[in-house]
């Protein structure tokens, strides 16, 4: 596409275009292999376009992943509030986490494998949305322990911790070519990590 035609683009489409390409190229190359210029013209975009949206590569790489940490940190939120058992809404907020995962694989591990090379102001922005997340999910374990349906001979901050660090690191090990699908591998998650928290 010449570079007279890329302007063309309407903005919004631009972004999701962008977002796309280097979501596809950082899962392909990796972060650090992969160029400005190379997702440029993945996207069919201006660069100019590139640098309306992002200032860099690193703010590009973090903004996917904050998005993705935003819905879920808001499911987790209305699935909190709702009028149900402490124990129901851990259910389906730890169900919900993994098909969420399940629906945004490709961008999550490649945030994964790539946080580590974020840091300053982007580095921050990420803490202060997961630390959001996590007081709430970690609100939800104290709830359940004062109804005594969790136990509490572990402290909520450990459970939520646990459970936490655990799905992040998922991406060392799971093969998508191996013996469980996303989906089965989240149902033995929940499953194995509720057993671990209930009273009895």
């Amino acid at each position: 596409m010449a570079e007279q035609d890329r302007t063309r683009v309407p903005r919004g489409e631009a972004r999701d275009r962008i977002v796309a390409a280097a979501t596809e190229l950082f899962g392909r190359q990796g972060y650090e292999a992969t160029t400005t210029r190379q997702i440029v013209e993945a996207a069919q975009v201006t660069k100019g376009a590139l640098y309306h949206w992002f200032s860099s590569k690193e703010e590009l790489l973090t903004s996917i992943y904050r998005e993705l940490l935003a819905e879920q940190t808001s499911r987790l939120k209305t699935i909190a509030a709702a009028d149900t058992p402490a124990d129901a809404r851990l259910h389906l907020a730890v169900t919900d986490l993994f098909a969420h995962m399940d629906d945004h694989a490709e961008p999550l591990t490649v945030w994964a494998r790539s946080m580590h090379l974020v840091a300053g102001e982007h580095a921050a922005a990420v803490r202060a949305e997961r630390r959001r997340y996590q007081h709430l999910f970690q609100d939800l374990i104290e709830e359940g322990q004062k109804a005594g349906v969790f136990r509490a001979d572990v402290a909520a901050s450990v459970i939520t911790n646990t459970f936490l660090s655990s799905v992040v690191q998922i991406h060392r090990w799971f093969r998508p070519d191996g013996p469980l699908t996303r989906r089965e591998l989240g149902t033995q998650m929940v499953a194995l990590f509720l057993d671990g928290v209930r009273v009895g």
